[in-house]
């Protein structure tokens, strides 16, 4: 009874020992590296807008479609946020984003130009702005109308210069 009892286990055990290894095979684990690769390379931005602000949707989608995440932030006083940020009256659009390693970006600031500066951030910089609300600018977009504008350098003591001037079409 004991022999007939102990087949019967094997019978059972040996097919789950078979399987084994190719249930291991299927389910091999990123590696570290591929895993920390996978979380650098993604920038999350809070941005806070208001919650009927169609370009700021547009800018939105825009940032997503180049790789940026976000959450959106319908605060009832913008303004309030924008103090918080240090950001000038003079220099501040519809919607201001905070990324997760505190850089402060103001208005309709194209992708490309927020992944350069946040691949290389000058020295005392605390973000981008492009003031007002220029036609063409991501989330602005007017058919073939264009606006020259610039996208400013906000530094740490609050003075802004030009880190880069976008042509219309």
């Amino acid at each position: 009874m004991k022999t007939v009892f102990k087949a019967k286990r094997w019978l059972c055990i040996l097919p789950l020992l078979l399987l084994l290894p190719a249930c291991y095979e299927a389910s091999e684990p990123q590696t570290t590296n591929q895993v920390e690769s996978a979380q650098t390379n993604q920038v999350t931005l809070d941005v806070y807008k208001s919650p009927t602000c169609g370009c700021c949707e547009g800018w939105v989608d825009h940032l997503e479609e180049a790789g940026f995440a976000t959450l959106l932030h319908h605060s009832a006083d913008l303004g309030l946020i924008k103090e918080q940020q240090g950001i000038d009256a003079n220099i501040q659009s519809c919607h201001t984003a905070v990324s997760n390693n505190g850089y402060v970006f103001e208005g309709h600031i194209p992708a490309a130009i927020m992944q350069r500066f946040l691949n290389d951030p000058p020295q005392d910089a605390m973000g981008l702005a492009v003031p007002g609300m220029p036609m063409g600018s991501p989330g602005m977009e007017m058919g073939d109308r264009y606006d020259d504008y610039a996208v400013l350098l906000i530094k740490k003591d609050g003075s802004t210069e030009v880190y880069q001037q976008v042509k219309g079409k």
